[in-house]
């Protein structure tokens, strides 16, 4: 009986032991789970965050130009800040994320702080002063409509504009030799002319005795175009595309269809969503994507308007166009590559004049095929980019 007894307590034990064994391998395989869970959960939420955060960052960009996104419903709103790199040993009050060109008093702030509040748009233009008197009519229209003006110039000369007397009152940029798309890429960052509606850059050759600039405005917003252009004058104009003449009797125009290979089927330049790199006109928002765009050593800028229709914001057909109650006329002027230079001589100190006005388009012809070919590599590695215009 003794040794029945002790058998039976042996198995019972054994039993317990059995059950103690899976009742812990069940709870651990349960911890598991739940500890799985929560990390999945917790990766999951903050792939979530990170995408919300860019939405809003996004939308709070285009309504009011700022770089902050807060979600209001974050359990802690310090962390919920997204700040500008850089800044993050700042307090948020002091931190100034843009800029603009307004030339500011040395005196008497408050009393001119009216004057430079009232501009609202940009004119960058690169000039030269064999065109000093074109400029002249072009800078007064557009100072008289209270716009920003900067002048880049090109031939490095600017003491010679000192006497016109609202010389004083624009920006002045000297770099011998380099395009308006040079001098965009290192003075129009996003963040320096987030201040203004628009921004219009412009070359020289410009007759404006048929264009106001805040006409000309007042259209594009009633029309919707982010990227425009004033339609060119087709009777004393130099033309290189048809989309770009004017039209009688119209206000504006999207699209042309006399043309080669135009018809009304036609989804893209240059018969539709299309304007020439002579005379832009950006919105703040195209502009912000048209910057990033420009390639940093291709100056010229060849082949980028076959591109802008992606900066347009939204559907290019709708939202690029040319005005045409608000004309000017190109007057062609092919002018970079053209200088004086200095030729030392045993009897005296002359100048010559150069022309290397070839050589300037054969380097604008050579950019343009490379512009393309990144263009082409850059669709195909980005394996996250949808072409808006394929879908």
């Amino acid at each position: 009986m003794a040794f029945s007894a002790l058998v039976s307590s042996l198995s019972e034990s054994k039993n317990r032991s059995h059950v103690c064994n899976v009742v812990l391998a069940a709870s651990l395989i349960l911890g598991l789970y739940f500890i799985g869970g929560v990390l999945v959960e917790n990766d999951y939420k903050e792939r979530v965050y990170k995408w919300h955060l860019q939405f809003i960052d996004t939308l709070s960009y285009r309504k009011s130009d700022a770089h902050v996104a807060v979600l209001p419903a974050s359990p802690d709103p310090c962390k919920a800040l997204c700040r500008p790199v850089g800044s993050e040993s700042l307090p948020e009050g002091i931190i100034t994320k843009t800029s603009d060109l307004e030339m500011r008093p040395l005196w008497n702030s408050s009393v001119q702080q009216k004057k430079y509040m009232q501009s609202k748009n940009l004119l960058a233009i690169t000039v030269g002063i064999r065109q000093r008197d074109i400029v002249k009519k072009i800078v007064e229209k557009f100072l008289s409509c209270a716009f920003v003006v900067m002048l880049f110039h090109y031939d490095g000369i600017v003491d010679e504009w000192r006497d016109l007397d609202w010389n004083d009152s624009v920006i002045h940029l000297a770099a011998k030799d380099q395009t308006k798309w040079w001098f965009a890429k290192r003075f129009l960052h996003p963040d320096i002319v987030a201040e203004y509606d628009y921004v219009f850059l412009w070359d020289e050759d410009l007759d404006v005795g048929h264009f106001n600039p805040l006409r000309y405005i007042n259209i594009v917003k009633k029309e919707g175009f982010e990227i425009s252009q004033p339609a060119l004058d087709p009777s004393k104009s130099v033309i290189h595309y048809q989309i770009t003449m004017r039209q009688k009797k119209s206000t504006a125009h999207r699209r042309v269809y006399k043309s080669r290979g135009c018809d009304e089927n036609s989804t893209g330049p240059p018969c539709t969503g299309w304007v020439e790199i002579m005379a832009p006109a950006f919105s703040r928002a195209a502009w912000k994507c048209v910057w990033y765009m420009i390639q940093n050593d291709l100056i010229h800028a060849w082949g980028l308007d076959g591109q802008l229709g992606y900066c347009a914001q939204g559907n290019r057909t709708k939202n690029v166009g040319v005005v045409d109650s608000e004309y000017v006329v190109h007057l062609g002027l092919s002018i970079l590559g053209v200088g004086v230079t200095d030729t030392k001589q045993k009897s005296s100190d002359s100048k010559e004049e150069v022309d290397n006005r070839g050589a300037v388009r054969k380097q604008s012809y050579n950019e343009m095929q490379v512009f393309r070919q990144r263009w082409v590599d850059a669709t195909r590695n980005d394996k996250c980019w949808i072409d808006m215009y394929l879908m």
